[in-house]
């Protein structure tokens, strides 16, 4: 019997490690312009490694929904569900909102906040490598834009397990409040991807010699210059959508969400006994 338990633990955990994976993987790739740099590392060094962050991190989510499906905590339904808000989640990204937002991040964010983070951070990782293809967006950013969005979501899921106690008002308001600060979040991470590779000596530039906070200072005055107006509009747009739209549509995805929640958790059968002759 004890076998058998340590056999289930083990598939309780494999999941979660597959996760973890994703996010060991996804820092990385973000922060290793920072650990390795030197002065001949080229402004497209990402070129390089973009297709093999996006086959690694396609590869585990492919492998972690295996492994719900075979645990028992996604059924077909819930696989279905996740391909339908991932291509409707794309489309709305073809639609663009007053100052610079889209329907991507609402949709995201409520459905994470519905479903889970594990949900949430599968649909960030579907949503957006569906709509590159549909945008045409398909570049060394991709993987980058993929991994924000999965955190995204995740984070949804995490605010959407407390918000879930709260009136439905009160949670609609928490969620607009989470999507207005992922409107920054996106902008400032998604800058990360490119900056630590350019240097060219300006005053917005990243230098490797600069200590940690001067560093923080430094790109902080490039994000101010570059980024912040349009990611404020951007958040503010994705917030009000939120706040208009939010309480029919949290309304519908969690009437899903509970038809979908009576889910056995699949453990390995205990041998028959063969009774004494």
């Amino acid at each position: 019997m004890s076998r058998l338990r340590h056999v289930a633990a083990a598939a309780a955990y494999r999941p979660a490690v597959v996760y973890a994976l994703v996010g060991v993987i996804g820092a990385g790739a973000f922060l290793w312009p920072f650990w390795v740099h030197t002065d001949t590392l080229a402004a497209d060094a990402h070129s390089a490694d973009a297709p093999l962050v996006a086959a690694l991190v396609g590869a585990l989510a492919v492998t972690v929904v295996a492994l719900e499906v075979r645990r028992g905590t996604m059924q077909g339904a819930t696989v279905a569900l996740l391909g339908v808000l991932c291509a409707s989640a794309a489309v709305l990204r073809l639609f663009d909102l007053p100052g610079g937002g889209n329907g991507m991040f609402f949709l995201v964010v409520l459905a994470g906040a519905a479903f889970g983070a594990r949900f949430g951070l599968l649909l960030g990782l579907g949503a957006m490598s569906v709509s590159a293809v549909l945008t045409g967006g398909i570049g060394p950013w991709l993987p980058f834009q993929m991994l924000v969005l999965s955190g995204i979501g995740a984070g949804a899921g995490a605010v959407g397990s407390v918000t879930s106690r709260l009136p439905a008002g009160a949670e609609v308001a928490a969620l607009a409040a989470y999507a207005w600060c992922c409107g920054f979040a996106y902008g400032a991470l998604m800058n990360l991807w490119f900056w630590p590779l350019q240097i060219d000596g300006g005053a917005l530039s990243f230098d490797p010699a600069l200590s940690g906070g001067a560093l923080v200072s430094r790109y902080w005055s490039f994000y101010v210059a570059t980024s912040l107006a349009w990611d404020a509009a951007g958040a503010l747009a994705n917030a009000l959508l939120i706040a208009l739209t939010g309480r029919p549509v949290m309304r519908s995805l969690r009437r899903f969400a509970h038809r979908l929640a009576p889910v056995v958790e699949m453990e390995p059968a205990a041998p028959h006994a063969i009774a004494p002759a």
